[in-house]
This record gives structure tokens, C-alpha cells and sequence, in this order.
């Protein structure tokens, strides 16, 4: 396939996506992976400007695959530019889900509940064992329990989820 070949997809940036995309690159810490989707999509915009980068040029620009640049053109045009920003698991994902957003609210509700007779507070193991008992999921470790119950800022305590759910 030649450079002239017609792309699939076209990515066209608004003012404000090119603005949120600037200042992923610019300011702040964000995730490498983030950064480098919108850089790829900077280079392959086509605007009043001109053309986009070609793909061969941003992989020897950035040093990523061409089925990195392919997926990053491919996301904003068939999911929408939010889609790009946000990492959303893959139901093509070898390991499935253990927890849907039902067994999910279970859970959160299961360990605001007052802990068993003997217990002062629910454990992740505690939690692991009960969810198992009482038919929430077929299995779950303590480590994906922990996961499900640890809220996007890194520091919520127990307290923290039980009083935003």
C-alpha cells in the first residue's frame, strides 16, 4: 500500500479537542500512553493547515508501531474523541470481567454493611470469602476485590467509598 493511499480514517480535531490534547502534552503528569495517543493524533489531524503526518512518518517520529497509530486514528472517528481520553476494558479481552457493574454495587453495598459477629470491620478476604457464599461472582481473589473498592484517586479510604455509594 503507497502513502497516497486514501486513509480509513481521518482524524479532524475541534479547537477544544486540540486544546484538551495540548495540554495532556503540556502541563501536569498524565499516563505515557495518553500522552502518546494525543501526539499521534496532533500528527495525523488533517486541518486548514494541511495535510496529516503519514503514518510511516509519525512511526519513525514517535517510535511506535503502525497498529498503534492504526487504532489511535481508528478510535476518535468510529467511538468519538472521548474514547481516546478514556481507558475502557475490551470485552475482546482474553480474561473476562469478574465483577459487572451489578455484582459491583453489591459489593460496595456488602462492605458498608455492619461486619460479621466477631469481626470489628469487613477485610478484603472477608470480602473475597462472602462475595462467594452469597452467589455475587463464581470466584474473585482479594487483590481484584481491592481493585473494584479503590476509587480513581488512588487514596480513598474504606470510608471514602462506602460514603459515596
Amino acid at each position: 500500500m503507497s502513502e497516497a493511499a486514501v486513509k480509513k480514517y481521518v482524524v479532524r480535531l475541534s479547537a477544544e479537542e486540540r486544546q484538551t490534547l495540548a495540554a495532556l502534552i503540556g502541563k501536569g503528569k498524565h499516563p505515557a500512553a495518553l500522552v502518546l495517543k494525543a501526539r499521534i493524533l496532533f500528527k495525523a489531524e488533517v486541518s486548514e493547515a494541511g495535510e496529516g503526518w503519514s503514518d510511516s512518518r509519525i512511526v519513525k517520529a514517535l517510535d511506535v508501531s503502525p497498529a498503534t497509530i492504526y487504532r489511535t486514528r481508528q478510535r476518535p472517528v468510529e467511538q468519538g474523541f472521548e474514547a481516546v481520553l478514556a481507558r475502557k476494558h475490551s470485552p475482546d479481552s482474553a480474561r473476562p470481567r469478574i465483577f459487572d457493574g451489578a455484582a459491583e454495587a453489591t459489593l460496595i453495598a456488602l462492605m458498608c454493611s455492619p461486619p460479621p459477629k466477631g469481626r470489628a470491620k469487613w477485610t478484603l478476604r472477608l470480602l473475597e470469602d462472602t462475595v462467594v457464599e452469597l452467589n455475587i461472582v463464581e470466584r474473585a481473589s482479594d487483590n481484584t476485590i481491592g481493585r473494584r473498592l479503590k476509587k480513581p484517586s488512588q487514596t480513598a479510604s474504606e470510608e471514602a467509598v462506602c460514603h459515596s455509594a
